[in-house]
């Protein structure tokens, strides 16, 4: 087990807000957290989150990465997954491009460092039987998943019997502060209707989240 320290590094594949509070409790922790996202962020405007955060969480402005990677090819995840990373956080969503994003060649690279594998996200964005083989082998340390593919998993599925595995029911994003969240994000959204002004956490049905 390595030890917290400056040196650690955590990746979060995802930096939507999910990922930033992600970002946020790994940086009190003393993690190193490396983002990746799909699209480029290389100015301090292009770094900010806009959509819906409750004051105190999340990161805004994106200060927490160290280290920002993104871009749609594989050398570019590639560069990601080889950057020193302790742990992987899944955090991106699911879509034709991010099905099956993290297969065997990825667990490859992320052998190095023995990386241990979170996946808070959807569960096809791994694939399944390639994670399996990754535990069994120990090219990774070990995963925990929230999600996994098939959902639910079966009585027998082999990935039940997977060492160094952690799994649960897809209960990761609730608290007792979700209703009051979801009630915050339409209070905001209903006074910039009333303003004219564009709403928040809109969905863009190109990219497909």
């Amino acid at each position: 087990r390595p030890p917290i320290s400056h040196k650690t590094g955590r990746g979060i594949l995802g930096y939507g807000s999910i990922g930033r509070q992600t970002a946020r409790v790994a940086t009190a922790l003393g993690f190193n957290v490396h983002a990746y996202t799909l699209h480029p962020r290389p100015t301090p405007e292009s770094k900010r989150d806009d959509s819906y955060t409750p004051p105190g969480l999340g990161d805004p402005e994106g200060k927490f990465p160290s280290k920002w990677f993104s871009g749609a090819s594989k050398a570019d995840l590639h560069a990601f997954l080889g950057s020193g990373l302790d742990l992987l956080v899944v955090a991106t969503p699911l879509t034709d491009k991010t099905s099956h994003l993290l297969a065997a060649e990825e667990f490859a690279i992320l052998a190095e460092k023995k990386t241990f594998i979170s996946n808070i996200a959807r569960g096809p964005i791994i694939n399944t039987d390639d994670l399996i083989t990754a535990l069994d082998e120990g090219t990774i340390r070990g995963a925990a998943l929230d999600v996994t593919d098939p959902e639910p998993l079966p009585d027998g599925h082999p990935l039940w019997k997977a060492k160094n595995l952690l799994i649960t029911p897809h209960i990761s994003g609730l608290s007792t502060s979700y209703g009051d969240r979801v009630l915050g994000i339409l209070g905001l959204n209903l006074k910039r209707l009333s303003e004219g002004k564009k709403l928040t956490n809109l969905v863009n049905k190109r990219e497909g989240y």
